[in-house]
């Protein structure tokens, strides 16, 4: 087992409205010392001195310990989960023969993942940047449809 070096650092997708809501609840109940959340869709955030693509995180789910040990997907959730002190929400993800039916499901959610954008998102306006359309907005026009 590994020896627990926090912070662990969280890269989540905060385009994700799902993802996004999920953070919310991560942020109001962790603390800076066990939990940082770093969101990938930032427009300064540059992977290339992780060592890990954008496209690789935004396909699976990263966090970081402090020694700089990675944990993906499922244990990634988990271990954001327990710095955040609601363990016991995400017990199940620790139950040995729940894992391959859980990381089935983990990963439909990561391919459908993509087509949630759609969905309201709780940060609402302040997510329209980089030249997105945002929910309730008209494509510029000129744009060939």
């Amino acid at each position: 087992m590994h020896n627990l070096a926090w912070p662990l650092t969280l890269y989540y997708d905060g385009d994700c409205p799902l993802c996004a809501r999920e953070i919310g609840m991560l942020r109001r109940h962790a603390s800076p010392q066990r939990l940082l959340l770093v969101d990938i869709a930032a427009a300064d955030f540059d992977p290339l001195p992780l060592g890990v693509s954008l496209n690789a995180m935004q396909d699976r789910l990263h966090a970081r310990w402090a020694d700089g040990e990675w944990l993906l997907g499922l244990d990634a959730s988990l271990w954001s989960w327990e710095a955040a002190g609601l363990g016991t929400w995400v017990a199940p993800l620790r139950w040995r023969p729940l894992r391959p039916l859980l990381e089935w499901g983990y990963r439909l959610f990561c391919r459908l993942r993509p087509h949630l954008a759609r969905l309201p998102h709780p940060d609402g306006a302040t997510r329209c940047r980089k030249g997105k359309v945002c929910s309730g907005q008209r494509p510029p026009s000129g744009r060939a449809g």
